[in-house]
């Protein structure tokens, strides 16, 4: 028995490793194990997942960074769930009341686990209230109170002083990054001006600005919040540019201004568009303003069609919340319609009147199934408001052209966010279907159209040189498209129309050939002048080195003695580039920047113009913006802070994720 005790002894003793000497202190052993493969291999085990890993062959080992980055980066699926779960860390590890307490480490720089900051917890604070504006009064709120002192007693609960302070310090931090990085800014930046109000009757100008960087990618930001006390007086929109231009030292580098005629006049706009001629006498003299807002446009156009055929769509708005708001009648309509074997597939669904992309949608669904709502009064007797046959056609009609609206709008909506050669298209298709209607022998369509037509042509008119230059910046279209659409839409006097596109863009690439491109390196190298005899001495050769040194100055001469034709002549008369579904404009012009050094940098800066001025958020918005009486009471300092900051951090984290998929690719 004695003997029996001692080889049981022995045996895990060689099977357990000298704890003294080789115990393991690395964080990744609370979640792998490691398990013996034969041949004198082991691997590690993840404990959640039960995926293994490479760890020791012989005497070699393997190491535990790919075991860290497995917890660490969330490739543990379990431990991906729990962390979505439960809100817990990579390096969080979940267990019951009945588990044995782990061992107290003290933790490293190098550790997942951290010792208590009560500096960083209140960056997360002023972060949070950012992010999702809460008020800054949350932290005195005895609920919140209540609920960190439980979650970590040690945190000492700011005031409403000191998150705000570390609100506006989040936004000067950022802002300082931002300030750098448009101090290395290539082109011109391109500004879009939206006002806010309040209930106080002040106004609020959000100074949006676009650009493209070195890199050819557009970024749009909020640079400004400038609180202008008379909102309809003619300087509110200058006083804002003004403040961006002091704000941020880019004198002379406005390219364009986007304002939403709405909240401008004529007044307005033209102090505007004489102080962009005056910080720019190059662009154009001002002729690249835009009073219009393409978004604000269009939901202009959708309420005059709306209000048009009003009481066919209250009908259909009724039946909608009828159905929606019951299970019953829920209930017996869905029976109705797999009787009747109506193929759609689509739900009902309730809109909200201040977005009229969901009333559309509402209508669009409502007409898949108008059959069972006329049936539907024999099923339920209860349902009162059926639409009548004209209802619905009205309803089909006013579709038609909702469509057209929100195809051209969901534009804005997309990621990321669209370059300016994107909206010709879609804009000068609406003006024709508009004119076309507006002289449609039925009735109803002519008057439902006509209304719309003057409004659009307003903006048609003031809008479609920029957004032709813009489209003839697409190698895809260049010139073709301009002529292509305004023969259709001018008809016999397309060419005198076409003309002052062509002008324009020949005039905006003037001002650009008259500034300075660096000297090309070839030459700087070879150093080749202006002067192409040279002295040989007698019995020397006359093709010097590769014998193409004097083959350089002979082309040099003849490009100066003969007139060559532009890069912009040389861009419009090759072939159009491909229409492909995933073309991307920005990269073609980084690939082709060193083929076009002069038109590279106009494209650039006409790609960056804003057609709209508002967020992606309100490009179906009925109502303009009217601050919330909490915010419209705080500083004007800290709005603004508390705005751009927002904007300043969301963008950063999306930055952040797409870099995090390209690595991942």
């Amino acid at each position: 028995m004695s003997d029996n005790c001692d080889n049981s002894e022995l045996a895990i003793a060689e099977t357990q490793p000298n704890n003294r000497r080789r115990r393991k202190k690395s964080i990744v052993w609370e979640h792998f194990t490691i398990e013996p493969v034969g041949n004198g291999c082991t691997r590690a085990c993840c404990m959640q997942c039960k995926q293994t890993f490479a760890y020791s062959t012989g005497s070699k080992l393997a190491g535990t960074s790919h075991l860290k980055r497995h917890i660490a980066l969330g490739t543990c699926p379990v431990t991906r769930r729990n962390q979505e779960k439960n809100q817990l860390t990579p390096y969080s590890k979940t267990g019951s009341a009945t588990d044995p307490p782990l061992k107290r480490r003290r933790a490293s720089p190098g550790s997942p686990f951290f010792p208590f900051d009560q500096e960083l917890c209140r960056q997360e604070i002023a972060k949070m209230i950012i992010t999702h504006e809460y008020p800054l009064h949350m932290v005195e709120h005895p609920g919140f109170a209540a609920f960190v002192h439980n979650l970590q007693p040690r945190f000492n609960m700011v005031s409403f002083s000191t998150v705000q302070g570390d609100c506006v310090a989040i936004y000067l931090r950022e802002k300082q990054s931002l300030q750098n990085v448009l101090g290395g800014m290539p082109g011109r930046i391109s500004l879009a001006l939206d006002l806010w109000t309040s209930n106080q009757n002040l106004g609020y100008v959000l100074v949006r600005g676009q650009y493209i960087d070195t890199d050819w990618k557009l970024h749009r930001l909020i640079y400004n919040v400038v609180m202008v006390p008379n909102p309809e007086s003619g300087n509110a929109l200058t006083q804002a540019v003004v403040s961006f231009l002091c704000d941020w030292s880019l004198e002379s580098k406005i390219f364009t201004v986007t304002v939403d005629q709405r909240f401008s006049n004529d007044e307005a706009t033209g102090d505007l568009r004489g102080f962009i001629s005056i910080e720019n006498p190059l662009m154009l003299n001002g002729q690249l303003l835009i009073r219009h807002c393409y978004a604000h446009v269009l939901s202009s156009l959708a309420q005059d069609a709306l209000a048009a055929v009003r009481e066919s769509v209250n009908k259909v708005r009724s039946s909608v919340k009828f159905v929606k708001t019951s299970e019953t009648h829920e209930e017996i309509f869905t029976e109705l319609k797999q009787h009747l074997q109506v193929p759609s597939r689509k739900t009902l669904l309730l809109d909200d009147e201040t977005k009229w992309n969901t009333t559309y949608l509402m209508l669009v669904v409502a007409l898949e199934v108008k059959e069972v709502f006329s049936c539907l009064d024999t099923s339920d007797p209860e349902y009162k408001e059926t639409p009548s046959m004209d209802d619905w056609k009205q309803v089909e009609t006013l579709c038609t052209y909702l469509k057209l609206l929100y195809d051209a709008a969901s534009i804005l909506s997309t990621a990321p966010y669209p370059t300016a050669n994107m909206f010709f298209h879609e804009v000068w298709k609406i003006h024709l279907e508009l004119t076309h209607a507006a002289v449609n022998q039925d009735p109803f369509i002519s008057n439902l159209a006509r209304p719309m037509q003057e409004k659009f042509d307003k903006y048609w008119k003031d809008c479609s040189l920029v957004l032709a230059v813009a489209v003839v910046m697409d190698p895809r279209f260049k010139m073709k498209l301009v002529e292509f659409s305004f023969s259709k839409i001018y008809g016999d006097d397309a060419s005198t129309y076409i003309k002052i596109v062509d002008e324009g863009i020949h005039e905006l690439f003037l001002d650009y050939v008259a500034q300075p491109l660096p000297l090309t390196p070839t030459y700087v190298d070879h150093g080749i002048s202006s002067s192409p005899k040279r002295e040989t001495s007698p019995g020397a050769l006359l093709a010097a080195g590769d014998g193409l040194l004097d083959f350089d100055v002979y082309i040099s001469e003849i490009s100066a003695s003969q007139q060559s034709k532009s890069e912009l002549d040389q861009y419009l008369e090759e072939s159009l580039v491909p229409r492909i579904q995933e073309f991307d404009i920005l990269s073609w012009w980084k690939l082709n920047n060193l083929k076009y050094p002069t038109l590279s940098k106009m494209a650039r800066d006409i790609l960056s113009i804003p057609v709209s001025t508002v967020g992606t958020d309100a490009v179906f918005d009925v109502r303009h913006t009217v601050l919330d009486s909490y915010r419209a009471s705080l500083r004007p300092e800290t709005l603004e802070a508390l705005i751009c900051a927002k904007d300043w951090l969301q963008c950063r984290s999306i930055e952040m994720s797409k870099a995090i998929v390209k690595m991942e690719f």
